[in-house]
């Protein structure tokens, strides 16, 4: 993990995912709702709360916000979502995961491998890629307008329970076992601080280097997996 910037390549999607402000609302909204299907109070629900505050980093109006959760917790037909994981390799042997929800398996699938095979990549069996990634909490401070040093910044983080910091003229990139990743955000609260990106996500072990052809090819596959209204998260160690 140590020397990958996972700040670098959410900011290098950054204005691609703001041409899809409405698309990733919905798909959020499908998120909160399948995680107040478990209890509609996010203060009991830790999944539920997760999600609403990645939705408010996204800033998602907080009325949409409560009609997913009003949705899933009302008497209206309930649908029927779940979870699958797709794996596989993009351009330049990129290793690729994508998670998705889903009504159809058969269609998002279908949709998923067509998205490899026509951007230079393939979809692979489950496990093919999974090992090259660690599941880990992820917490950015940016630190604009903060006044502390990379020493000190660490010596909070580490005492706030975290694993790992990464430092870079922008932000703090702070890393957690994801057991523990909401006291350790819970802390760094209490300390101060606020978050421009908070989530449990898969952090790759390792990156690849791609040349601008296949760059480009990576970032056709990104887009036409966002695309997709069943896809929610892609995880993928290209430098980007």
């Amino acid at each position: 993990m140590s020397g990958h910037s996972k700040w670098k390549n959410i900011q290098g999607r950054k204005s691609a995912q703001d041409a899809k402000r409405g698309k990733i609302f919905q798909k959020l909204a499908k998120e909160i709702y399948v995680a107040a299907k478990n209890g509609p109070d996010p203060d009991a629900n830790s999944a539920l709360r997760l999600v609403i505050e990645k939705a408010k980093a996204a800033n998602m109006p907080n009325d949409n916000i409560k009609r997913a959760i009003d949705k899933a917790s009302g008497n209206q037909n309930a649908e029927h979502y779940e979870e699958m994981i797709y794996e596989g390799y993009g351009p330049g042997g990129v290793a690729v995961m994508v998670t998705a929800l889903t009504d159809n398996k058969n269609r998002t699938a279908s949709n998923v491998r067509v998205a490899f095979s026509r951007n230079g990549g393939n979809l692979g069996e489950n496990g093919c890629v999974s090992f090259l990634f660690d599941r880990k909490g992820y917490l950015a401070i940016e630190r604009e307008g903060l006044d502390i040093d990379e020493d000190e910044m660490l010596l909070q983080v580490i005492e706030a329970g975290a694993e790992e910091m990464e430092t870079s003229d922008e932000v703090f990139e702070i890393y957690t076992d994801p057991e523990q990743f909401m006291d350790v955000k819970k802390n760094l609260e209490e300390n101060g601080f606020t978050f421009a990106q908070a989530e449990i996500t898969m952090v790759p072990q390792n990156t690849i280097a791609l040349d601008e052809e296949q760059k480009a090819k990576m970032e056709r596959l990104l887009d036409r997996l966002e695309d997709d209204d069943d896809v929610q998260e892609i995880y993928h160690n290209a430098e980007l």
